[in-house]
């Protein structure tokens, strides 16, 4: 169990707009040239001045003065920072009914605020959004054509996420339009965004967000991908709309990535069979192939809507390892007992810490989970469960609290620890880096699964 940082187990939760956003800063040009060629080294050469001293054999005594030890220069700090991630964002019509406001519109957030200290307290913040958002006007659909209201990203934003992939199985619901939509959405709220694409050339290029910290510019790289569309025909007219999961391409792009600048590179997969804990083959053959590739830090799950394992697998960057969360499970939706598996009514968020020392690069170094749960009775409250594991709430009562934990902790397994208390900032917030949708690719990332040529 991680107890954080001294003092941040009084924490309460915070308030919107908690976490200052920082403006947007372009860094295409770092991906602007891969794999560039090293800069020449000119070394000065030691002046060696003859007869300046005492000529040898002269017999001269030479006194040297005792100076005493030098003095080690300070090192350089280490960059830290935390990631977290959170499981499907996947908004059903009675949510929208909780998320209802008096104007008429919806809002979110109200859903949201119980975790908004653990969203706004890590550095990096990466949702899921598993449905397509309304255009202008448009009104939200449910099952099996899902579209939510476009408020969520604004929502997400202000509780403190900072991008989301978008690749799932409900991606194109509400065909290419809805793609444009979505995405045209997460731009207005600020959100990065990785999975689908208005164009090929947004199709190339990854997610990409930057940190400064110990004085260091630190770039993360997401990636992400869908099984399938549940039979849904990704528009022929636009094939690169929603990126479907290919081992070879992902391995490829992080690579790429890794060329053009990112530090720490994260994959998104959206796979496996809803409603079961354990990961299927193609969950774990993706994530073995993405470990031994080394080009990997770190992968997270999502589609069963069941927390599943965590796992350290063999391989990873400099052979250190690589962290896989098979299923975060659902972060906000209406599923639970009532309609589903019990299962459904609990999520995951992943807390991941990153070091990079001065002298060497990024890695992932801490991997920690917090169980989240959706209390659907209670207009549908997202909640840590360790925040309410001893009182329970007016609608959940703390015996049902302790069986949603202990099924979350069962499906977890014991690979990575838990986490009990909101991380906290270690700087300023991210930049999020705009994909470009028009115009030529940039020579960076190509996404898996999308031609370049």
């Amino acid at each position: 169990m991680s107890c954080g940082r001294p003092g941040t187990a009084t924490l309460s939760a915070v308030t919107r707009h908690a976490r200052p956003r920082s403006r947007y800063r372009d860094l295409a040009p770092l991906l602007a040239v891969a794999c560039a060629a090293p800069a020449l080294v000119l070394l000065g050469a030691l002046a060696v001045h003859a007869g300046s001293g005492p000529a040898a054999g002269s017999g001269t005594a030479v006194t040297v003065p005792d100076v005493g030890p030098s003095e080690a220069p300070e090192p350089e700090p280490d960059a830290v920072f935390t990631v977290i991630a959170g499981g499907d964002v996947l908004p059903h019509l009675p949510v929208h009914a909780s998320a209802r406001a008096q104007d008429g519109g919806h809002d979110f957030s109200r859903l949201l605020s119980g975790t908004d200290a653990w969203v706004s307290g890590a550095d990096l913040a990466l949702c899921h959004l598993e449905v397509p958002l309304t255009a202008p006007g448009a009104r939200p659909s449910g099952y099996p054509r899902f579209a939510a209201d476009s408020q969520l990203a604004t929502d997400l934003r202000e509780q403190g996420w900072d991008g989301c992939s978008t690749a799932s199985n409900h991606s194109v619901d509400q065909g290419a339009p809805g793609v444009v939509a979505t995405l045209d959405a997460l731009d207005a709220a600020g959100l990065g965004h990785v999975g689908t694409a208005r164009s090929a050339f947004e199709a190339a290029a990854p997610a990409l967000y930057s940190l400064e910290r110990a004085g260091r510019t630190i770039v993360v790289a997401h990636l992400a991908g869908t099984y399938g569309t549940n039979g849904m025909p990704v528009p022929s007219s636009a094939p690169w709309s929603v990126t479907l999961l290919d081992g070879s391409a992902l391995v490829e792009s992080a690579r790429a990535a890794r060329s053009a600048g990112a530090d720490l590179v994260i994959v998104s997969m959206h796979a496996g069979v809803e409603y079961s804990t354990p990961p299927t083959d193609e969950q774990t053959e993706l994530a073995t192939l993405l470990a031994a590739s080394g080009q990997v830090d770190m992968v997270l799950g999502h589609h069963a809507h069941v927390p599943q394992p965590t796992a350290l697998l063999p391989g990873g960057p400099e052979g250190l390892g690589m962290w896989v969360a098979y299923g975060l499970g659902n972060y906000v939706s209406n599923q639970d007992d009532d309609c589903c598996d019990a299962r459904t009514d609990s999520g995951l968020l992943v807390t991941a810490t990153v070091t990079r020392p001065a002298d060497g690069r990024a890695r992932v170094t801490g991997f920690e989970w917090t169980a989240v749960t959706v209390d659907r009775t209670g207009r549908h409250a997202v909640l840590a469960l360790a925040d309410i594991a001893v009182t329970g709430t007016r609608t959940l009562p703390a015996a049902d609290v302790l069986a949603r934990y202990d099924r979350v902790r069962a499906a977890v397994g014991d690979a990575a620890a838990e986490r009990v208390v909101p991380p906290v900032p270690t700087g300023d917030a991210p930049s999020v880096v705009p994909r470009p949708s028009a115009g030529s690719p940039s020579p960076g990332p190509a996404q898996p699964g999308v031609s370049t040529r």
